[in-house]
């Protein structure tokens, strides 16, 4: 049986934002800016979580529209616009990318970050997101993709402790990670188990499993031009870069038909 992507995040939601903050950093969020401040209308996020992307870019002035299917993750989300006061210019919406609830042609720009296509583990999932997409697009308008290139080469590895450090003032949490690879399904399966000590409780454990799946860009690019798209720039950094073998991203640049 193949893993649903969706499954793991309402529990990832409290860990998300430390683990990124030592990992992706905010490396990739000037190019969304850019992108979106270039876009001269309607911006929409696909898996916003708790709006790593989202903020920066509402911050800017951008009329942007967040969706997600974890709760948890978009209660996060709403926590820190309000605290922003960006709840007036920055929609946060509970759905599936797969068959978004937004009216024809309302978007100028569609931002895919940090692997989101690649967490639709079925093949019939990302082609009802493409679908979906193309929907929503204006003629011409921009789909922005980040692909993690590297997932087919994760080692696989068994209770590797891979990251460590202070969550609030008191809680110190430990990431423990096992990794492994079905290579038949083209998926690879992270489970986490987050350890938190210190503050009023003892140690805690949290355990979940989270699944993307290897997509390459070329691959990709055929299922972009099926639905309706023309790739016309392909990355391999945030500072627009020209892709090559060894670039540790993998950016698609597509526009509407």
């Amino acid at each position: 049986m193949i893993r649903d992507g969706s499954e793991g995040w309402d529990d990832y939601a409290p860990f998300y934002d430390w683990e990124n903050a030592q990992t992706v950093r905010r490396r990739d969020v000037p190019f969304w800016q850019r992108l979106a401040a270039a876009a001269d209308g309607p911006v929409l996020e696909l898996g916003c979580g708790t709006g790593r992307i989202a903020l920066p870019v509402a911050r800017q002035g951008v009329a942007l529209t967040g969706i997600d299917r974890s709760a948890a993750m978009l209660s996060r989300a709403r926590a820190k616009a309000a605290r922003a006061r960006l709840s007036a210019r920055l929609r946060l919406v509970r759905g599936d990318i797969r068959d978004l609830p937004f009216r024809a042609r309302r978007f100028r720009l569609v931002m895919a970050p940090y692997g989101v296509l690649q967490s639709l583990t079925r093949e019939r999932d990302l082609v009802q997101t493409l679908s979906s997409v193309a929907r929503v697009l204006d003629r011409g308008g921009r789909f922005g993709i980040d692909l993690v290139p590297e997932l087919p080469n994760w080692s696989e590895y068994r209770g590797k402790q891979t990251l460590e450090g202070r969550l609030g003032r008191q809680t110190t949490v430990r990431l423990i990670e096992s990794v492994r690879q079905d290579r038949v399904k083209k998926l690879t399966i992270f489970e986490q188990r987050y350890v938190a000590e210190g503050g009023p409780r003892e140690a805690r454990e949290h355990r979940f499993s989270l699944a993307f799946r290897t997509l390459s860009g070329p691959q990709l690019t055929r299922r972009l031009s099926r639905a309706g798209f023309a790739v016309d720039a392909v990355l391999g950094d945030y500072l627009g870069g020209p892709w090559t073998p060894r670039a540790d991203v993998w950016m698609l640049l597509a526009r509407r038909r």
